[in-house]
């Protein structure tokens, strides 16, 4: 589920909010080795996976899709002229020819996952990063 489509639902119960992964306060029951255990999987899944794809806008820059690397993978796995050459060379990656004006400085190129050039390969041993 993309963020901005995520609802919550906070029907007479307090203290609902999102929280980033190392500030979850204490969960009831068994839900912190249920969020632990997902938490993994999905970093798991981003090395080998076009799992990233799913939860950013349709048309992304690739600033944005190395944050959303470094925020589930940490600061220091990657730099960025290494990660945007090696996910560029995986042929997935569709240039729209549209640029962003978001932020400061230069527009970025904003791009699209194309998911039948990936259907292509998928079968094969694949590592996103």
């Amino acid at each position: 589920v993309r963020f901005e489509e995520a609802k919550l639902n906070a029907d007479g119960v307090s203290g609902i909010a999102w929280y980033p992964i190392d500030q979850v306060p204490e969960l009831a029951f068994d839900h912190s080795q249920i969020l632990e255990y997902g938490y993994r999987r999905l970093r798991n899944k981003l090395e080998y996976s076009p799992v990233a794809f799913d939860v950013l806008p349709d048309h992304f820059t690739l600033g944005e899709l190395y944050q959303l690397y470094t925020t589930i993978l940490g600061e220091n796995f990657s730099d960025y002229s290494n990660f945007r050459s090696r996910l560029l060379k995986l042929g997935f990656l569709c240039d729209t020819g549209v640029k962003s004006s978001r932020g400061a400085g230069r527009p970025a190129s904003l791009y699209r996952f194309d998911a039948d050039a990936f259907a292509k390969v998928k079968d094969k041993p694949l590592v996103f990063i």
